[in-house]
């Protein structure tokens, strides 16, 4: 049960007859700040990150801490794959099938005894009544939650540390001035048509709701794959790196390998598909580490397909495709041969 006493996987609202999966906001929305007297100050090794190798937002997070060298400013930690009906869960020592980076219980000095992520949240708020969702961001210090909306801790991320950080981490900015606006129009869209978009479709309860949005998801990917067929580089916005690539790759990256199959975003696949989109994110995953170290492909298709049995009832999780992701010179037959 969630804590507003909904199951966990009641994706769609019972009741709902629209059969449309509708995302929550999030509900903690402070800042890590930089101002004087601020209620949580940039301070090295205060924060804690509890995130999902499975989860797209989570990821997010993960990236941008890479990115710009946090990993000394912010831990860390990852919970199991599988999500029940209590939600995330932190694993035990007993857990063999969830390999990974940081894949350990919870960390955090005085959390020997949590074993559910659910508990970190009514610990910052009794009465909370949401999802239990990631990624988290801990102030250790206060013993509460800063923030879990995935948008703002990227954000956060990318500048409030800059201080403190080498000249050459503290020059990277994912949001540059010059940008913003096409970054806030852009994210706009692939936020409601192609993050959410997935779930809409693979959550739909009816096939009016699942044609609906499976249609705008592939509209919306037709559009991502003209602009980048027609760019001057290697990512989104040419060649500097920004929190679009990020934003859209945690989603694109999990596409071929689960949401074609699992969520039945089946009109085309990214390998065969989209060439300009598979050379973008292929790019990323092969020539940034942190795009390839936090994209975890066991924990990717094994949540998805052996946490949804509403979907998947048997919980059985696809061989295929092979390989996860394609290596850099490499494509699929019908590629090659129109290229030949």
């Amino acid at each position: 049960m969630s804590s507003s006493g909904t199951k966990i996987t009641d994706w769609v609202k019972p009741g709902d007859k629209s059969g449309e999966f509708k995302r929550p906001a999030s509900s903690f929305r402070d800042f890590i700040s930089t101002e004087a007297g601020a209620k949580f100050p940039p301070e090295k090794g205060r924060y804690h990150l509890y995130v999902s190798y499975a989860c797209p937002w989570a990821c997010r997070a993960l990236i941008a801490r890479s990115i710009k060298g946090l990993e000394d400013f912010i831990s860390f930690s990852v919970v199991h794959w599988h999500m029940g009906e209590k939600g995330w869960r932190f694993p035990t020592s007993e857990d063999t099938d969830a390999e990974g980076e940081n894949v350990i219980p919870d960390p955090v000095p005085g959390h020997e005894k949590i074993t559910h992520l659910r508990e970190i949240y009514f610990a910052a708020d009794p009465d909370y009544s949401g999802r239990f969702t990631v990624p988290v961001l801990y102030d250790k210090v206060q013993q509460t939650i800063v923030n879990n909306e995935s948008s703002e801790i990227l954000r956060m991320l990318g500048t409030v540390f800059n201080d403190q950080l080498p000249a050459d981490k503290a020059a990277i900015d994912l949001y540059p001035e010059a940008l913003r606006k096409d970054i806030d129009e852009v994210g706009e869209w692939t936020y409601d048509q192609i993050n959410n978009g997935v779930y809409k479709s693979g959550f739909a309860t009816t096939q009016e709701a699942y044609e609906k949005n499976v249609v705008k998801l592939f509209e919306a990917l037709d559009r991502v794959e003209e602009h980048l067929k027609n760019g001057k580089g290697p990512y989104y916005f040419g060649d500097v790196l920004t929190e679009t690539d990020i934003r859209v790759f945690c989603t694109l990256i999990r596409f071929d390998p689960v949401y074609v199959q699992h969520f039945k975003c089946n009109i085309r696949d990214i390998r065969s598909g989209y060439p300009a989109i598979h050379k973008w994110m292929r790019n990323l995953y092969w020539n940034d580490p942190a795009f390839k170290k936090t994209t975890n492909f066991l924990h990717i298709k094994n949540h998805y397909t052996k946490s949804h049995t509403q979907i998947n009832p048997f919980s059985i999780a696809p061989v295929g495709p092979l390989p996860d992701i394609l290596p850099l010179d490499e494509e699929v037959p019908v590629v090659k041969a129109y290229k030949s």
